[in-house]
């Protein structure tokens, strides 16, 4: 596998592939001209231009991938991540955006940090990235950043991720200040005195292999609170890694009741469940934590229904020596990106759960709809932000493969149906392999 930054705008011909974007309308063998980094014909036997020409016979092109909810650990933690790993990582996966979390070190709570970081971003990002910055100074759950000058600055949402923003009072002004700047609040929910020092799901298994339990009710209770102040102010907000039944039924009846509110989850909530933690591999332990059999189905349905309008990875990297350790004493959080789609259509796709027109969509336009980004599409005159998927190919994941510079996978050594053969980015050709 190759990946090479390329500042060039493409000239391409995809010839032959079934191109499939489910917000468009298309799906049927066609050829697909790129010109400058532009969609410039669809359709049969279209004219190469003199263009280099990829053979798409029996693969699938789709719009690329958005991800919503991505930790480069820059600045602070390079050894796990920087921009240009971590987009590099992205660019393999078949994404073409990615928005970055604020919980750094420092945190992004000012515009100096915000600016370095879209500086370095212009210089070495594979893909484009957009910055969240904190709703709180330093993620504390004291005093509101500034999030006027913030968003002046660039700031696409905001986020505590990592903590939930504790007291009601400055959750509903932090809404009315989103209100103003015309930026979403991403919100963290848990409620600390419930999940306290929980290690995993509370449950059957939980009890079983003796760990602290982390209740589903920590999250839910949570959702509910910060949905009630969305009602009451009549104002949007996004609820981050949805992972219990509770909370998804939550978010339907809020918009059920016209709320602008939405929801994102992770391909490990929706393949996995907390019987996976009898390995206890450190690699299966994240917040919130995998839950129980009927959370996954929930979930599932939500994905399937329209309830959550997106999937995040929630891609958190973290140093090897962090992780080879006891479960218990292990951090929380996996590498998601490179594996995504390919996790996805391994357990969700192929056993029939899901359609594949309901993942495409879930993982583009979805996420891009609700932080107000361009949607890839497939369209004439379109930017060229497309991903060319082998969905018949088989492939093992390992460490050698990963361009993350971290290797905190809880899919190490499985085999996985579903390969990103080529990504373009902007225009761009950010990945071939």
């Amino acid at each position: 596998m190759l990946w090479t930054q390329d500042t060039r705008k493409a000239d391409v011909v995809i010839r032959g592939a079934r191109v499939l974007d489910p917000v468009e309308g298309v799906d049927a063998q066609l050829d697909v001209r790129i010109d400058g980094g532009t969609i410039a014909a669809i359709g049969t036997a279209v004219d190469a231009n003199g263009h280099r020409v990829v053979d798409g016979e029996r693969l699938l092109l789709a719009p690329a991938f958005v991800d919503p909810h991505v930790h480069l650990r820059t600045p602070g933690r390079e050894d796990e991540e920087t921009i240009a790993s971590g987009t590099a990582a992205a660019a393999a996966g078949g994404y073409c955006a990615i928005l970055a979390m604020p919980n750094t070190d420092p945190v992004v709570d000012s515009a100096s940090v915000l600016r370095s970081l879209a500086e370095t971003a212009e210089e070495e990002a594979h893909v484009p990235v957009g910055f969240l910055a904190a709703i709180s100074k330093g993620s504390e759950g004291a005093e509101l950043s500034e999030m006027g000058e913030l968003a002046e600055y660039g700031a696409v949402g905001f986020s505590d991720d990592g903590r939930p923003v504790a007291a009601a009072g400055l959750m509903r002004r932090a809404l009315q200040y989103s209100a103003i700047t015309g930026r979403p609040l991403a919100l963290h929910c848990e409620e600390a005195t419930l999940s306290r020092d929980g290690q995993m799901h509370e449950g059957a298994v939980s009890a079983e292999l003796g760990f602290a339990g982390y209740p589903s009710v920590a999250e839910s209770v949570m959702v509910e609170r910060d949905l009630a102040l969305a009602a009451y102010e009549a104002l949007p907000l996004h609820l981050l890694h949805l992972s219990a039944r509770e909370s998804v039924e939550a978010l339907s009846r809020a918009q059920s009741a016209g709320l602008p509110v939405s929801g994102e989850v992770t391909p490990h909530h929706l393949c996995l469940t907390d019987e996976a933690v009898r390995t206890l591999d450190p690699n299966v332990k994240m917040n919130p934590p995998l839950r129980a059999a009927q959370d996954r189905l929930v979930l599932i349905e939500g994905l399937r229904d329209g309830t959550i309008a997106a999937v995040a990875t929630d891609h958190a990297p973290h140093a090897r020596h962090e992780k080879e350790v006891p479960f218990e004493a292990a951090p929380f959080g996996v590498t998601g990106l490179e594996t995504a789609f390919a996790s996805l259509y391994t357990h969700l796709v192929e056993p029939g759960l899901v359609k594949l027109e309901t993942l495409l969509e879930r993982m583009s336009a979805g996420p891009a709809r609700i932080f107000g980004l361009d949607r890839p599409r497939i369209a004439v005159g379109a930017p060229a932000n497309l991903t060319l998927l082998d969905t018949a190919a088989s492939w093992r994941v390992s460490e050698e493969s990963f361009r993350s510079r971290s290797t905190n996978s809880w899919l190490l050594g499985r085999t996985l149906q579903g390969k990103v053969l080529l990504t373009i980015a902007d225009g761009r050709v950010a990945f071939e392999g």
